[in-house]
Parts: structure tokens; sequence; C-alpha cells
């Protein structure tokens, strides 16, 4: 079935659809070895053909069957304790991340995007070691925050790996960090559609024919962590995401 008459706007060349089609795929690896990461890793590519506003609500719905995807596996090693913690405030930052997204100027996003994977990027090259045992109290402001992340720049999950790595083992905070997203997605998801950002048919059309790149990106994921360093992986990908946001400032600052 051809569904190129109906994407609109997004109707690409040829050679924009294969910059796209690589982006989503090098995302969802990444997603499939970290758990997160999709909009740091594809938005400095995607910000090339569409606006932010309309690249997160994109993300959200491709994140959408992923993150259930890779929670299916492991849901027998979700800590229900911690993830009773994290949603509330989680849903409080997605919503006032949407409030944002949906009214601050497209300029300035820019410039915020860029300094958040900036940052992003420094921190995980920065910090090695595992940290110490957080107080169950860092819930509130890392689930507030990586909600907000969540909605505003598409991915606050680095946040939830800081606190749950800090509290439990490899296993059930993977697998916990895994429901959240999930918990996300579906929060995130149902604030775009009361906002009206699914009504555009183009857009839902697009996610649709990205869905195989999402799907490649995931199953070659899987199989890498199976033959090399998730940690070795990960960081080889931050240096590429601290060039990317790199690059969004020095846009923004030469516009």
């Amino acid at each position: 079935m051809n569904f190129l008459p109906w994407l609109g706007e997004w109707a690409f060349a040829p050679t924009q659809w294969l910059l796209i089609g690589s982006a989503i795929v090098l995302a969802y690896v990444v997603f499939g070895i970290a758990g997160f990461g999709t909009a740091l890793v594809a938005a400095p590519i995607l910000l090339l053909f569409m606006p932010l506003s309309k690249i997160v609500p994109l993300l959200v719905l491709l994140d959408f069957v992923a993150a259930f995807g890779n929670l299916l596996p492991s849901r027998r090693e979700v800590s229900r304790p911690e993830l009773l913690r994290l949603l509330p405030c989680m849903a409080v930052g997605c919503t006032l991340g949407v409030i944002f997204l949906l009214n601050l100027k497209s300029d300035l996003l820019l410039l915020l995007m860029g300094l958040f994977i900036s940052a992003y990027a420094i921190y995980s090259l920065l910090i090695k070691a595992r940290p110490a045992q957080l107080s169950a109290l860092w819930s509130i402001p890392m689930g507030t925050v990586g909600g907000l992340f969540g909605a505003l720049f598409g991915s606050g999950g680095f946040l939830y790996a800081i606190y749950l790595n800090s509290r439990l083992s490899k296993e059930a905070a993977r697998a916990t960090q895994s429901a959240l997203i999930s918990c996300s997605t579906v929060v995130r998801l149902s604030l775009f559609v009361i906002a009206g950002v699914y009504a555009e048919l183009p857009l839902l059309v697009l996610a649709l024919c990205l869905m195989p790149a999402m799907a490649l990106g995931l199953w070659v994921g899987r199989r890498l962590t199976m033959k090399m360093s998730r940690e070795a992986f990960v960081r080889l990908v931050t240096w590429l995401v601290l060039a990317s946001g790199l690059a969004l400032i020095g846009r923004y600052l030469s516009a």
C-alpha cells in the first residue's frame, strides 16, 4: 500500500528518507542496548527536516512500540515500590513538559535541546563509577525532571537510570527502567492526544513508515549486547551525541 500521498509536508526526497531512516535505525540500536536515548541520537538529524515540536511526538509513537517490546521479557524483575515512587512525579513532569513544548518558541527549543544533549553527554563521559545509593526521596526530583525532559526533549530515561542503578541490581534496574519508559510513553502519548498533536494524519503516517527502521534498530541493538560491552558502545555513541549537541548550539548562535 502506498502511503506517500498521505504524508503531505513530510513527503521527503529519497536522499532525505535515507538520512531519516538511518537516524531512526541508529537511535533504536542505542535504545535496544541502553533502554533510552532515541531523541538524543535521532533529533539532531530530524531537526534538519522538521521542527522539534513534531519530532518529539513522532518519537513518542515509536518509543511506545519499542518500550513495550523491551518490557515484556523482563517484566517479572520490575521493582514495584520504586515504580510507584517515580510514576506520580513523572506524570507531573510530563504534563509540564508538554505545556512548555507547545508554547515555547522553536529557536529557544533548539538552544535548550543543544544544551541538554551536551550536558547529558559530558556527564556520561565524566561519570565512570557506580554512584552511591541514593535516598528514596531522590525519586521526587529524578521522576519530575525525568518526565519534564521526556516530554520536552524526548529523553529523560538517563535520570531514571541514575536513580535506579544506585538502588537496585542491574537486572531489576533495567527492568524497572523499561517499565518507567513504557509508562512515560503512555502518559506523553495521552497528553499529546489531548493537545490535538496527533490530529494530523501525515504525522501518523510518517510514524508508520518509520516502524521498519525502528524494528531493525532494536534487532541490531539486542544482538550487539551479546557481542560487545554495552558500556563501551554507549560511550562511543555519547561522543557522537556530544558533537550533535554542540552543533545545535552553534547553529542557534549563528542564526
